[in-house]
């Protein structure tokens, strides 16, 4: 959010002054443009939103993107914001247990696990946590995780360390394929602004 806020003001769309309001428990906000409104919500649920068309265009991670592969989206822009990675991790000093061809493995991401995992021939059974992912092989749910992975700090303090990575994610603009060719007047014209503002983020 920290880094999307600039690239939308630059976009020239500000939110109302409910949106930085700490003790709001609102979703839907309105923007000085009369025509347009946004809502927040958790990054998994905005491909949702936007698949669907109850929103028309949104700002998620590619890591998101990969885990539904939704065919109604459109994602035209990388924005070059909110870097990160996804990768396995596993307990320090703890031996590969991929020789039997099966993992038991931790993650919000189990689309993108399970597809990682096949195509090296080994089958992963993922348990979904949305959350605390770290502390599933201390408490033996499973042997690794996979996960988003910033720092590195939180796995360090949770004795967990990076053994590979599945995909380098930074934020994109996504669009719903539907209103793209219905709204030819406005969400074109907004995707090529955010285009225009990336390219200038990412030379900076």
């Amino acid at each position: 959010m920290d880094e999307a806020l600039p690239l939308m003001r630059s976009a020239g769309i500000e939110p109302e002054a409910a949106f930085f309001d700490d003790n709001s428990r609102a979703l839907l906000f309105a923007t000085n443009d009369p025509q347009m409104s946004i809502i927040r919500v958790r990054a998994f649920d905005v491909a949702t939103f936007v698949a669907h068309g109850a929103a028309q265009i949104g700002i998620v991670g590619s890591d998101v993107i990969d885990e539904f592969d939704y065919s109604e989206l459109y994602a035209p822009v990388d924005l070059g914001i909110g870097r990160c990675r996804i990768s396995v991790a596993m307990p320090a000093g703890a031996a590969d247990d991929t020789n039997g061809g099966h993992v038991r493995v931790a993650t919000k991401y189990p689309s993108t696990t399970s597809h990682f995992y096949q195509q090296r021939g080994i089958q992963a059974e993922c348990v979904k946590l949305n959350g605390a992912m770290e502390l599933a092989p201390s408490l033996g749910l499973s042997g690794r995780i996979v996960d988003l992975v910033s720092s590195g700090r939180t796995l360090a303090d949770n004795g967990l360390v990076e053994t590979e990575v599945i995909s380098q994610v930074s934020a994109r603009l996504i669009v719903n394929r539907a209103a793209y060719k219905m709204m030819s007047g406005t969400i074109p014209a907004l995707v090529d602004r955010f285009r225009e503002l990336s390219g200038a983020h990412a030379a900076a």
